[in-house]
């Protein structure tokens, strides 16, 4: 089945932001049937856009573009000095014991077992996670909790390694849940929701927001 379409958030002469349905990917990847992309869907729109950085497939939300190269160069410096705000919300299972706290556990992926990420003490590189309980809800096997996070850093994976590592996957993940719960839902409880940063050229701050849709 093909992915919903993107809707444009915000465009103007500098930037594009885009929100992106769970199912497609950011980026084209391998294979003659995974050429259709976020990146490839919005070029055919604004030529001259190109792809600050990734959702996973199976994550919906908010996407950065910038146009050309010395805007792409703004913004990517941006995100290395982590200056760009990024707020995620995700259903995850169990009841998450604390309201608010941290997730620091270095990651780095598995080679036997690619895509997927491993937290590894000695080999990963630093990766932090910051969170706060938005809701309980359910009991025993069905309880869940909806949380918001917010990352430090900005690994492959990490929100999904992190939260599956501290014993509450997010529902509907394809890599990191069990097989048996990931067959219940219909997509990956991942979106992200907000993303906030100094405009490349008139460096004014600016915000946008996406409705979580689960």
């Amino acid at each position: 089945m093909p992915a919903l379409a993107p809707a444009l958030v915000h465009a103007d002469d500098f930037l594009i932001v885009v929100d992106k349905p769970a199912g497609l990917l950011s980026v084209p990847a391998g294979g003659a049937e995974r050429q259709d992309c976020l990146a490839t869907r919005i070029r055919a729109l604004h030529a001259d856009a190109l792809i600050v950085h990734r959702l996973d497939m199976a994550t919906s939300g908010l996407v950065l573009f910038a146009r050309g190269a010395e805007m792409l160069r703004r913004m990517s410096l941006a995100f290395e000095q982590r200056v760009v705000g990024k707020r995620y919300v995700a259903l995850v299972q169990g009841h998450v014991a604390q309201d608010t706290g941290e997730i620091a556990l270095p990651l780095r992926e598995d080679p036997d077992n690619r895509p997927r990420q491993i937290v590894d003490p000695l080999r990963g590189r630093r990766a932090l996670t910051r969170y706060r309980v938005l809701e309980r809800s359910g009991e025993g096997a069905d309880a869940v909790t909806r949380i918001e996070l917010k990352p430090v850093t900005g690994r492959s994976h990490q929100l999904r390694v992190h939260l599956m590592s501290i014993g509450h996957a997010i529902l509907g993940d394809p890599l990191y849940a069990p097989p048996e719960r990931t067959a219940l839902y219909s997509r990956m409880h991942l979106h992200a929701a907000r993303i906030a940063f100094m405009h490349p050229q008139t460096r004014l701050p600016m915000s946008f927001e996406s409705p979580t849709p689960f």
